[in-house]
């Protein structure tokens, strides 16, 4: 892998000007000859929801063995790297292989590793998982079952997976702004939602259906079985080979392409290492993106205790892990047209508007899952759950899905729509990484606090708190039970209304004002002609 940098004293005065003013008209779409790349970023994009489903099945087993909410905080760092991309995103986007392509000189060996990673992973997951929560117990968070769980290794194993998948998603954003023609780049957000939707169900809800016993049982055995199809060992091992092969054939049969003028794309400056960290600081001084990034690093601040907290207490309450996955099933179609339907109403010059519709009606839907929980330990009796209660929790969710999910796909059209294809992945990596930091530092503060705002008393000792283990085991060896007499879900979910109506009224107006600018606003072109005269 070699270092590109082109110099040259005298730059072409089109390729660094801003916009022009008919760079300001929307262009309207036309997908032929762009098919076949759609596709493929639909497919390059499965692959990405794949790890991202398979860590997000790791806190339901966890809570299913009795890991504390303190636990499942320190798991959640392992979905960080997609908040800190930004930090190699320069080196990806600067060194490559020129003969094999810009963006394969990533993509490919870091989907190797993927598949590699994974196979190495499926021969020891299991081991670090600790042993299945004993038949009869309840899921109490007892010392027995967490001293089992090696949960700093969990984590960093799957912050290492879950980088691989980051540096994958650099390389295939920047990929997206070239492969496609320009005036099709705001398709680019649909396959990345679409494609990430149907990696995530394939690595979550697939695998927790087919590990579970009962759910393959009563749909895909004719006799019963006391296991699931599969567990998280072979599971792995079987998309490990599927990265391989599949990633061998992008290698062979997908040729990168150049920018074009002829398909609309502006001319690509290739900056070294240094360049490219110096342009960085550039756009992070830009005034549109210090407000741009005030909101997306508080704007999901609100919904944090609902996003991270409702399907945990949910199965503390009894609802079985592998029925709460299978939600998501019923509502697959919707989920993969919905970004289909939503992106009518986000290719033009104002995104945004759906964004801000969404967030009052995701706002009161938190409320509905918060009132839920409250319902759910006088509904669920000995893990038996009825088809009304089901039905509940269908529609909220699917209610929510849509209110997210037009959240999602409108910010994601407003970046590709403001990104500057002249440097690249970065200034798009930029973004998404700013959305991602956004979404993961609420979560893990949330998860944190939970113990810490939750307030318990042992049910035949006074003075007991139930607040660490030793006073657990204390309680419970008297014969007495730890109950929950404030639960710090509820605490979580009263701030989190609070904040998210004082962001509304604040991020409104700032997010109105950011959908106005002129797009040569956001245009970094007169930072790179410096650094080429310098």
């Amino acid at each position: 892998m070699s270092n590109r940098r082109k110099r040259n004293d005298r730059m072409d005065h089109e390729t660094l000007i801003p916009a022009s003013e008919d760079e300001e008209k929307h262009e309207k779409s036309d997908l032929r000859g762009d098919w076949g790349n759609i596709a493929i970023l639909f497919f390059l994009y499965l692959l990405q929801g794949i790890p991202i489903g398979l860590a997000s099945a790791i806190p339901m087993l966890l809570q299913n063995r009795g890991a504390s909410y303190k636990q499942q905080a320190e798991f959640s760092f392992a979905h960080w790297p997609f908040s800190l991309k930004l930090l190699w995103a320069p080196i990806v986007d600067s060194l490559f292989w020129k003969r094999f392509g810009r963006r394969k000189s990533w993509l490919i060996p870091t989907q190797y590793l993927i598949g590699i990673f994974m196979l190495i992973l499926s021969l020891h997951v299991n081991r670090w998982l600790g042993a299945e929560t004993p038949a009869g117990s309840t899921n109490d968070h007892s010392t027995e079952i967490e001293s089992t769980l090696n949960i700093p290794l969990l984590t960093g194993i799957f912050f290492m997976l879950n980088f691989l998948a980051a540096t994958q998603d650099i390389a295939v954003d920047g990929w997206a702004l070239t492969m496609l023609k320009r005036c099709n780049v705001g398709h680019a957000s649909t396959c990345n939602s679409v494609g990430q939707t149907a990696g995530y169900f394939l690595g979550y809800v697939a695998f927790m259906a087919l590990e579970s016993a009962e759910f393959c049982n009563s749909y895909l055995r004719t006799e019963p079985a006391d296991e699931g199809l599969v567990n998280l060992s072979g599971y792995l091992w079987f998309w490990g080979l599927v990265f391989l092969i599949t990633t061998t054939l992008v290698a062979l049969l997908k040729r990168e392409i150049s920018p074009s003028l002829d398909r609309g794309h502006e001319e690509h400056l290739e900056l070294d290492i240094k360049q490219t960290y110096r342009l960085l600081v550039d756009i992070m001084k830009m005034k549109p993106i210090l407000t741009l990034v005030a909101i997306l690093l508080t704007a999901k601040a609100g919904f944090a205790a609902c996003d991270a907290v409702t399907s945990l207490k949910l199965i503390d309450a009894g609802v079985p892990k592998d029925k709460l996955a299978l939600l998501v099933v019923p509502l697959v179609p919707l989920q993969i047209i919905l970004p289909l339907a939503i992106s009518k109403y986000t290719a033009g010059t104002r995104p945004m508007e759906v964004y801000l519709k969404a967030i009052p009606y995701r706002i009161g839907l938190t409320l509905v899952a918060a009132g839920i929980v409250w319902i759910t330990p006088a509904i669920v009796r000995d893990h038996h759950v009825p088809y009304y209660y089901y039905v509940l929790l269908l529609t909220n969710y699917g209610l929510y899905q849509i209110a997210l999910y037009s959240m999602f796909v409108a910010v994601m059209a407003f970046f590709a729509r403001v990104s500057d294809p002249a440097v690249g992945g970065t200034y798009m990596t930029l973004l998404n990484t700013l959305s991602n930091l956004g979404g993961n530092w609420p979560t893990t503060v949330v998860l944190w606090l939970v113990d810490y705002l939750t307030w318990k008393n042992c049910s035949n000792t006074p003075g007991n708190d139930c607040s660490d283990s030793m006073l657990k085991e204390a309680c419970t060896a008297g014969g007495g039970k730890c109950s929950i007499t404030v639960d710090g879900y509820y605490i979580e979910i009263f701030i989190c209304l609070l904040y998210g109506l004082v962001w509304y009224r604040w991020g409104s107006s700032k997010i109105r004002q950011l959908q106005e600018l002129p797009l040569k606003t956001w245009r970094v072109a007169r930072s790179v002609q410096r650094m080429h005269s310098s």
